[in-house]
């Protein structure tokens, strides 16, 4: 299949645990001591050399060094915490865990610190918190933050974050032109939106409704990069877009919606703000008797695991979380190993996976 927007994708250290002999065939891990008697120093020495202490001469450096490489030595992250004095964890700030967007950050961001042997923790931030007291106890815990900014409440909590604690962040698209004040990562959901809507058009919908998520940068349900993306692409094509509908970020948000606009005969076409609520449209419409994608086409956001396996199954917009949380760990991760903030970014972009729930208009 291809896209409608050309910018817019479209498819359908291990620890022996004690002294016995490693299992034959599997080499046993090469531990400071081993690098220090390959190099002919102390361990200590070798300690100093792994944490770049200046007082170590450079013949010895490089001794040092090559015995590392030659027996691929990898330090141990509590071994390095200890000696360093330096704890190298991350806390991930969040709102909500649960919700497909945020889970699969988490998983992404969990996946990437595992890797690099770095300890995660999750705080969950409620209304009720007081935010400056959340986040500098996360921050006691050393090492870095990761903020989930998706929402109104995470964003606020981005923006209390000391200058001096290193943070990464996952959020919104920002406004063009700009980029967060500290290491952030988002994905073009405003293309997606944008792109999205055009293919609905593109099928002869005279114009396409939209049931919106809670947005990171106010209350007002036009606000945000899907919204953006949708009105956009309906302005261009000289139609004004309809008031946007919903008021949260469920199924039975997108069900109350749903019930409003399954009752209007007009209504043809369904731009969901994500695919939770767009399970809870295709219910509305099944219930007021409209026939999907028949009578009226729905395309839902992010392609949530379930959304291929409803019936009708769900088009959407793949949105790659995964990468959003291994990029933002990354990000993190510079900043703990340079002490310098690298650069906000854009990853993969959204795909747009069409399958059963959208078509043509029908006369």
């Amino acid at each position: 299949m291809t896209g409608h927007n050309p910018r817019m994708i479209v498819t359908g250290h291990t620890s022996s645990g004690g002294h016995t002999d490693p299992p034959q065939g599997q080499q046993k891990a090469a531990s400071i001591r081993d690098v220090a008697q390959a190099a002919g120093v102390s361990y200590q020495t070798v300690s100093r050399v792994i944490n770049g202490h200046p007082n170590v001469r450079e013949e010895t450096r490089l001794r040092v060094e090559a015995a590392i490489q030659a027996l691929g030595f990898r330090r141990n992250a509590t071994a390095l915490a200890l000696a360093s004095g330096v704890t190298r964890s991350v806390t991930v700030l969040t709102s909500n865990t649960v919700l497909y967007g945020y889970a699969a950050t988490l998983q992404g961001l969990e996946e990437a610190s595992r890797a690099a042997g770095y300890p995660l923790g999750v705080r969950v931030v409620t209304p009720e918190d007081d935010l400056d007291r959340t986040i500098a106890s996360a921050a006691d815990t050393g090492g870095g933050l990761v903020v989930i900014g998706f929402d109104r409440l995470g964003a606020a909590a981005l923006d209390r974050v000391p200058a001096h604690v290193p943070c990464a962040a996952v959020v919104e698209a920002p406004p063009p032109g700009l980029t967060p004040d500290r290491p952030a990562v988002w994905a073009d959901d405003r293309e997606a939106a944008r792109a999205a809507t055009e293919h609905l058009l593109s099928l002869g919908h005279e114009t396409v409704h939209y049931v919106a998520i809670p947005t990171s940068t106010g209350t007002r349900r036009s606000a945000g990069p899907r919204a953006e993306g949708w009105r956009q692409a309906l302005r261009a094509a000289g139609v004004t877009p309809p008031t946007p509908s919903g008021k949260g970020w469920d199924a039975q948000a997108g069900y109350e919606a749903g019930k409003k606009l399954g009752r209007n005969p007009d209504v043809t076409a369904i731009l969901c703000g994500n695919d939770d609520l767009a399970l809870g449209v295709l219910r509305a419409l099944h219930h007021a008797g409209r026939r999907v994608p028949e009578d009226v086409s729905v395309i839902g956001f992010d392609d949530a695991p379930h959304s291929g396996f409803v019936t009708p199954s769900l088009s959407t917009v793949r949105m790659d979380f995964h990468a959003l949380g291994h990029t933002a760990f990354g990000l993190l991760r510079a900043q703990l190993d340079t002490g310098h903030q690298p650069p906000a970014t854009t990853p993969a972009e959204p795909v747009l996976v069409l399958r059963e729930s959208s078509g043509p208009r029908h006369a």
